[in-house]
């Protein structure tokens, strides 16, 4: 483990869960925080990380996203199997680096996109045919972790990846708002895009919020699908199949499926441990979390522009 802030500790009890898998170590630029999270978990500390690599197979990077470049380098020169928290980083060149990297080395590069492993968004997936429109939103409560980036890189870039994971076609156009209420960055953001098959999607993510609200929905012919990844519950909506009279209306059944007991953070760390076992491609892949950072950028370069009109994206 690199980095055992608020974050990261979540990391260390997951792979301490974990059967076969030894936590070999910790490292953080704050020896205290350090030593306070080996001693809770009875794993040993290292002052730095280099020393750390020797020992392992596999890195949970877990730090500032300003640091995410250099650190995520130096593991995946020295042969070790990285994931590294969302966004890969701040930077598309930086980006391309590390997927080079890794398939160079042969290594796992698996990105920190949790959502891709709730539950109630799994079984989303496997309802879709033909999304026609799909909204989404996530609010949170204002609080200082994550104010190193402003709202879309912190929150958005989570639809983001689902949506783009979702919907097999190119982005033919966008149109992004936003403004700053409390950083000095883009702390609500909004963005309207429109892909080559025809599928719209509008994304609104704000940290300012009253309210905790991550909520995804999808509109097509035959369903209306509706995610609440925050009690990992799934309505999906759809027409009755059973025979009606003929002057009657279509009558609706809803079916609602719930995933209390589900961890998301565990399956990501157990999907990416089985991936560096079994030599196989992580499920959000490098070149996932370099695609949602590229639309992420673009939507951050529409709003400081003030973009007033949809834009072609080549």
């Amino acid at each position: 483990m690199i980095g055992v802030g608020h974050l990261g500790e979540y990391h260390v009890q997951k792979y301490r869960a974990l059967p076969d898998v030894e936590l070999v170590g910790i490292v953080d630029t704050r020896p205290e925080r350090a030593e306070e999270i080996g001693s809770r978990y009875d794993t040993p500390v290292f002052s730095d990380f280099r020393e750390l690599l020797d020992h392992v197979q596999g890195v949970s990077l877990v730090v500032p996203t300003e640091s995410h470049f250099d650190l995520a380098c130096e593991v995946l020169s020295r042969g070790v199997h990285l994931l590294v928290e969302k966004p890969i980083t701040y930077e598309l060149d930086h980006a391309d680096i590390l997927i080079h990297k890794a398939k160079e080395k042969r290594l796992v590069l698996q990105v920190g996109h949790i959502e891709r492993f709730n539950p109630a968004v799994v079984e989303m997936e496997t309802h879709l045919t033909e999304p026609v429109f799909i909204e989404s939103h996530r609010m949170n409560i204002f609080t200082p972790r994550g104010t190193d980036v402003d709202v879309v890189l912190d929150l958005m870039i989570h639809d983001l990846d689902i949506i783009l994971h979702v919907v097999d076609s190119e982005i033919r156009q966008m149109h992004a708002v936003g403004m700053s209420v409390v950083t000095g960055l883009t702390d609500i953001a909004n963005v309207r895009i429109v892909f080559d098959n025809g599928t719209a999607a509008n994304l609104t993510a704000s940290r300012v919020s009253n309210r905790t609200l991550r909520k995804i929905r999808v509109f097509q012919p035959d369903a209306y699908l509706a995610v609440d990844c925050v009690k990992r519950e799934l309505d999906v909506t759809r027409l009755a199949s059973e025979e009606r009279p003929p002057d009657s209306l279509p009558q609706l059944t809803s079916n609602t499926k719930r995933f209390p007991d589900s961890d998301p953070l565990a399956d990501q760390i157990s999907a990416f441990v089985e991936a560096v076992s079994k030599g196989s491609e992580p499920v959000v892949s490098g070149r996932d979390g370099r695609r949602a950072l590229a639309v992420a950028l673009g939507i951050i370069d529409q709003i400081k522009r003030g973009c007033g009109h949809f834009e072609d994206i080549c």
